[in-house]
């Protein structure tokens, strides 16, 4: 038995039409028009709808530039000159200096020029495909021996002409999550017969992508060069080089070269960062660790090793976006709010280090908070502290559930909703945030593009606090923002040294530095249930649930929550939540396998998670209750958005906190644990923590040993400090 690995589908990547030239009416009309268009989308399409409207005015401006490439920027000239390139490189043929050319050095301007903003998106229904598209589609899927019932998933995703387009490319089939490489092969088979074979380029494509694809769903923003290549050989792709060429020349994927040196010196573990990512250092090229200290070859003659990345274009721009935003903020001065003497006696009134972030976020655009629970009351502070100065101050949480542990007086939105414009100040006239500080929580779980969107969406002169605990499992998207900011160095990063209290606080301290300590607790605030097998765990988790824990404890049902390492296996999400359904709220389910009174798991956009109970359902579809919202889910939508929500993953549940928490550690998913994993999970605890323990040994070993795995960005080198230019 095994259980599923936890993960998150991503919306397919889009290509930027070719644009107006920026600053033009017809660029501005074009937009206006996009925009407009935009308006006819759901909550779940708003999201990506503005992340494709930021990444077209980020090519805009990436078309007005001229001159040499800089390290990280996308490589010149064909595909196969690069990769003959890269061959000679690895092979020895040709020095790196010969084959790239240095790039000019620049040096990273204090005010940029002003950049459009991204409009928010306002949500609405998406309309569905067209009748006569997705029988087209059922057809030639039907031809090929593929489930009809994706006829209106692949209809929506290839768009107009999708039947004509998938019967010339069998493979664009690999573009519907959930389809594996042999399965699209097979239909490609059926439908083309001795026309097609392994070196197929449509095929050498679209394994290109795919495996592009589910290096994103791992977290990685790119790929080296040898690695994808190692990846598609595995796939029986005969020449990976060919597949690479064939997806670059069509501009499916786009490739780069990053310094070696500086990555080393960013990866390396740094002071405190061993708990934020795991690592304990990060080895070069030779197996060997940087040197401390080493800034570039000591030799002036000598080239900066590089690596070349090949990756999605959408991951590539907002990564790109992201540097850029964040250099504004680094590099800029913040706007005068409060004189100097003013900011100092607000930290002055404070304690601690809520004191040192006071000061911190006077002087600069960008601050790094770290630490856990009880350091969120230091964020609570700072902005009653900006308030009084007369900042318009906000903080940004990652969940609906995160809103409830601030006070009233305490400004505070989803970012999702506040860059949708669901919820926050709203926008001003340039279309930026209508704000002057933001301080957003949770900020590990930032991904590359939802960051993007964040940083360009703030105005010149605001400040923004990026505080989170770094222990935490990261993002479910692509990308690591917050530790590779954190390794960085470039910006104040301030420790809180206000410890998590209790019992509990103690446990997940310790986890957090790996260290799985015996801990006293008086009153039951933690408690270990030894189990056999994974049956075992699923009926003494409901016990706990239903019994034990209200009982013994006095918290109720609806107020505990269950965490599993995964969705499948005999002790995952399913199999848990059908248990407790049976349980706690029976009933046939009919509402696509929901009643009223279920607790559910909804997901609006991917990522993102919402814990909430069904209220009913009616010709409209699903309706929820939300933290306190009224949400209706359409009934096309209810199975690929809505779970049921007793037992949740940590990812689901990160962002979030319970008066009670049951983890579940079954034998089988003794290899998915890790220690942010353990710590995540154990840390959603208020008051109470069972542990429903099966996997023996492995606990203290995934908490010694288990670090997080290792995700390939290139934010590290666009965070470079450009050298200045030689005399």
């Amino acid at each position: 038995m095994s259980t599923e690995p936890e993960t998150t589908e991503d919306a397919e990547p889009t290509t930027p039409a070719p644009a107006a030239e920026s600053g033009t009416p017809q660029a501005e009309e074009t937009e206006e028009a996009k925009l407009a268009e935009a308006k006819k989308l759901s909550e779940a399409e708003a999201e990506l709808a503005a992340q494709r409207l930021e990444r077209e005015r980020i090519e805009r401006r990436k078309a007005e530039k001229q001159g040499p490439i800089e390290a990280g920027a996308k490589l010149s000239g064909k595909a196969a000159d690069l990769l003959a390139a890269v061959r000679a490189v690895e092979s020895g043929e040709k020095p790196v200096a010969a084959v790239f050319a240095e790039p000019e050095a620049a040096v990273r301007r204090a005010a940029p020029e002003p950049v459009r903003r991204t409009q928010p998106v306002t949500p609405a229904v998406v309309a569905a495909p067209a009748r006569e598209a997705v029988e087209g589609v059922r057809r030639v899927l039907a031809e090929g021996g593929a489930p009809e019932a994706l006829a209106a998933q692949v209809a929506a995703v290839l768009g107009d002409g999708g039947e004509e387009r998938l019967r010339a490319d069998p493979w664009l089939l690999l573009r519907v999550g959930g389809v594996r490489p042999e399965q699209a092969d097979g239909f490609a088979r059926a439908l083309l017969g001795d026309r097609c074979g392994p070196d197929d380029e449509r095929r050498l494509r679209a394994l290109t992508v795919w495996l592009l694809e589910q290096a994103a769903l791992a977290g990685h923003t790119a790929l080296e060069l040898p690695t994808l290549h190692s990846a598609l050989a595995q796939r029986g792709v005969p020449d990976p080089d060919a597949a690479v060429r064939s997806a670059l020349a069509e501009g499916e994927v786009l490739a780069f070269q990053d310094g070696l040196d500086g990555l080393d010196a960013l990866d390396g573990p740094g002071e405190g960062l061993e708990a934020e990512d795991g690592a304990t250092g990060e080895e070069g090229p030779d197996g060997e660790e940087a040197e401390e200290g080493h800034g570039g070859a000591e030799d002036a003659g000598e080239r900066e090793p590089v690596r070349v990345l090949v990756g999605l274009e959408r991951y590539a721009l907002a990564e790109e976006s992201l540097a850029d935003g964040l250099g504004r903020l680094i590099n800029s001065v913040p706007k005068e709010d409060g004189s100097a003497e003013e900011w100092e006696r607000a930290a002055a009134a404070a304690r601690s280090s809520t004191a040192d972030l006071v000061r911190a976020v006077a002087g600069h655009g960008l601050v790094l908070h770290t630490g856990g629970e009880a350091s969120r009351a230091e964020v609570a502070e700072l902005l009653g502290a900006a308030q009084g100065l007369g900042l318009r101050a906000w903080a940004a949480v990652h969940s609906p559930a995160g809103r409830g542990r601030f006070g009233a007086e305490t400004a505070v939105a989803t970012v999702a909703g506040l860059l949708s414009g669901a919820e926050g100040p709203g926008r001003d006239a340039d279309g930026a945030l209508d704000l002057d500080l933001l301080a957003v929580l949770d900020a590990p779980q930032l991904d590359v593009e939802t960051g993007a969107l964040l940083v360009e969406s703030l105005p010149d002169g605001a400040r923004l606090v990026l505080s989170g605990d770094p222990a935490v499992l990261w993002s479910a998207g692509p990308g690591r923002v917050f530790a590779d900011l954190l390794a960085a160095r470039r910006v104040p990063q301030i420790a809180s040294r206000r410890p998590d209290p209790g019992p509990l606080g103690e446990l997940v301290s310790g986890i957090g530095v790996g260290e799985l300590n015996q801990v006293e607790a008086p009153g039951k605030e933690i408690v270990i249930v030894p189990v056999r097998d994974a049956a075992e765990a699923v009926h003494r988790t409901v016990q706990l649930v239903a019994d034990s824990v209200p009982r013994a404890i006095g918290v109720p049902a609806e107020e505990t929550v269950v965490i599993t390492p995964g969705h499948g296996g005999a002790a995952g999400t399913r199999a848990l939540n059908a248990a407790l359904k049976e349980r706690l709220n029976p009933g046939p389910g009919r509402f696509g396998g929901f009643d009223p009174g279920d607790r559910i798991a909804y997901s609006p956009a991917p990522g993102r998670t919402v814990p909430g109970q069904v209220v009913g359902a009616d010709v409209d579809g699903l309706r929820l209750s939300c933290a306190g919202e009224a949400v209706v889910v359409p009934r096309e939508r209810v199975e690929q958005s809505v779970r049921h929500g007793w037992a949740l993953t940590a990812h689901q549940a990160v962002g979030g906190r319970w008066p009670a928490v049951v983890a579940v550690l079954p034998g089988d998913a003794a290899q998915a644990l890790t220690r942010p994993w353990i710590y995540t999970a154990f840390g959603r605890a208020e008051r109470h923590l069972s542990v429903v323990h099966g996997v023996e040994q492995a606990l203290p070993r995934a908490v010694a040993e288990g670090l997080a795995k290792p995700r390939t960005t290139r934010l590290p080198d666009l965070l470079r400090p450009a050298a200045a230019p030689a005399e």
